[in-house]
C-alpha cells in the first residue's frame, strides 16, 4: 500500500494542488459570480465537446469498468470498480437528499441581470445539485485506473528507471486531467456549481483508495 501511494505521489500532489486552487476560488468569490467567471467563454466546438464528454459518466464509463478487467483477463477487478462506484454513489446520494440544493438554472432566476450560459440540446436539471454525481463518477473511474496503473508499474513492469517513471507519472497526470475535465464539463453545461464539483471530486478521489486499502490483498494476488 505504501509503495502504491509513493508511486502515485505525482497524481495525489497534482490533485491536492488543484483542490487548493478550487478552495481558494470558493472562498474569494460568491457562487453566482464564480460560476459566470468559469463559464464566460463558450464556442461551438466546446459546446459539442463538453455536451458529449459529460455523457461519459452516464453509461460509457460503466461499460469500461466491465471491459477493462475483461481485457486484462482479471474479472475480479470488476468488483473493485463496482465497490468504488457504489460507495461513492451512496455518499453522493446521501448528501444530495440531505441538502436538496438548487441547480444553477434555478438559482440564477434570482439574478435577472446575469444571463446564464446554456448549451443547446442539454436537458437542464433543477434539483439535487450538491454534490455532483457525474464528477464523482469521473474521479472514481480515473482514480481506480491510476491506482491499478501504479500497481502494474510496481509489480509487472520489467524495467523501472527514471524514464519509465516519468512516462508513468505523465500517464497518471493525463488520467487526472481527464477526470478534472469531466468535472469542469458540469460547470460549462451549467448543471452544477464549482462547490458541487469540488465535493464530488473529493468523494470520487477518496473512495477508490478506501476500497483498495480494504481489498488490496485480493487485488495484489490477482496481479502477481
Amino acid at each position: 500500500m505504501k509503495q502504491v501511494i509513493k508511486t502515485l505521489s505525482v497524481y495525489g500532489v497534482a490533485y491536492f494542488v488543484l483542490l487548493s486552487v478550487v478552495l481558494v476560488l470558493l472562498c474569494m468569490y460568491p457562487k453566482p459570480e464564480l460560476h459566470m467567471m468559469l463559464n464566460a467563454h463558450h464556442t461551438g466546438f466546446q459546446d459539442v465537446f463538453f455536451k458529449y464528454y459529460s455523457v461519459l459518466a452516464e453509461w460509457p464509463l460503466y461499460v469500461l469498468m466491465l471491459l477493462i478487467p475483461l481485457l486484462l483477463k482479471k474479472r475480479e477487478l470488476i468488483l473493485y470498480f463496482a465497490m468504488s462506484e457504489l460507495a461513492s454513489g451512496a455518499a453522493v446520494q446521501i448528501l444530495k437528499h440531505a441538502f436538496h440544493a438548487a441547480r444553477p438554472i434555478v438559482l440564477f432566476e434570482s439574478y435577472p441581470d446575469m444571463l446564464l450560459p446554456l448549451v443547446q440540446g442539454v436537458e437542464m436539471r433543477h434539483s439535487n445539485s450538491f454534490p455532483s454525481g457525474h464528477t464523482s463518477t469521473f474521479f472514481v473511474f480515473f482514480t481506480c485506473c491510476a491506482i491499478l496503473l501504479a500497481y502494474h508499474y510496481l509489480h509487472a513492469a520489467r524495467q523501472r528507471n527514471a524514464r519509465t517513471f516519468v512516462a508513468f507519472s505523465l500517464g497518471s497526470l493525463v488520467l487526472l486531467a481527464m477526470a478534472a475535465l469531466g468535472g469542469y464539463s458540469r460547470i460549462y453545461l451549467s448543471q452544477h456549481f464549482l462547490s458541487d464539483v469540488c465535493v464530488g471530486s473529493i468523494i470520487g478521489f477518496t473512495m477508490p483508495w478506501v476500497v483498495f486499502y480494504y481489498s488490496r490483498e485480493k487485488i495484489m494476488k490477482l496481479r502477481k
